[in-house]
């Protein structure tokens, strides 16, 4: 199993905390309605009373929603894959998509949330195309022309708004992104590329992923491709979960149960779906950040 990295809670976090096990402890006190001689005996076995406490804790912080779907992967950035500067980021885009418009990097100069690996520059859809799904058809048309033919759909016809959406929980988290830098053709995104949460199915790694994490999109992870295209080169690469999308497949029970995906073989980089309770060494669900005041 994977272990994020930890990051120290804040200061108005820790007094909420603190201020949540007191309510808890008086709340107690008046329900269980201790006499003298209850609170003795509580306090002689209080050490047994602080490590429930402990246990309680360490119990409830953890999801323990999907955890059998996750294993551990050894799997990443083969290819030598790093976050590039946003302004590179954004000429190769307009080189792609000469339409895009206003982008203020300015939002690239605050420090990184914790686990984000660089801040992204991914366009509004709206600026591509009419729909969510056909501004992904010009990212793959654009993966296809800039990879030399090297792109292959596996869903190729089969990626109408019948069949992708957008997860109601990134919508949400991008449309505060967007609020925030409105006016802006192009959103300056911190995220990171899927190694945070390899080995994880991508219903687990949206279940795991913190308060401000958001999975992203084919569309999202597909400019990222673009702007950086060393990160799919070689077939041992981490292979890429875009688990802010759902995919529908007519024969399944479950509605839009399979997860959008990217990966690598034959030399070229290949889209499809799989499902997203499968937990795969070689898959890791790529995630963004909408930064905490």
């Amino acid at each position: 199993m994977t272990t994020p990295s930890i990051t120290s809670i804040t200061d108005a976090q820790k007094k909420q905390y603190l201020r949540f096990v007191e309510d808890a402890a008086e709340k107690a006190l008046t329900e269980v309605g201790l006499d003298q001689e209850g609170i003795l005996k509580l306090i002689e076995n209080g050490d047994a009373f602080q490590s429930r406490i402990i246990t309680a804790v360490q119990e409830l912080s953890l999801s323990t929603q999907f955890t059998d779907e996750e294993i551990a992967s050894d799997y990443g950035y083969l290819s030598g894959y790093q976050p590039k500067g946003v302004v590179d980021q954004i000429v190769r885009l307009r080189q792609l998509f000469p339409e895009l418009g206003i982008v203020d990097v300015v939002f690239a100069n605050r420090d990184l949330p914790p686990h984000a690996e660089g801040y992204f520059a991914i366009p509004r859809w709206e600026k591509i195309a009419p729909t969510y799904n056909a501004a992904l058809e010009m990212v793959f048309l654009a993966l296809s022309q800039t990879r030399n033919g090297q792109f292959y759909n596996w869903r190729e016809g089969e990626t109408g708004q019948n069949r992708l959406r957008q997860h109601s929980h990134t919508q949400a988290c991008l449309k505060k992104l967007g609020d925030e830098q409105e006016g802006n053709d192009i959103l300056i995104v911190p995220a990171q590329f899927g190694l945070r949460h390899r080995g994880q199915s991508a219903r687990r790694a949206r279940e795991v992923m913190s308060s401000s994490e958001f999975g992203l999109g084919a569309f999202a992870v597909g400019i990222m491709l673009l702007t950086h295209p060393e990160r799919l080169k070689h077939l041992d690469d981490l292979w890429i979960d875009c688990a802010g999308d759902e995919y529908d497949y007519p024969p399944d029970h479950d509605r839009f149960s399979r997860t959008p995906c990217f990966n690598f073989g034959g030399g070229r980089v290949r889209f499809g779906a799989r499902w997203g309770t499968d937990a795969d060494s070689m898959y890791g669900s790529a995630s963004g950040f909408v930064p905490q005041e």
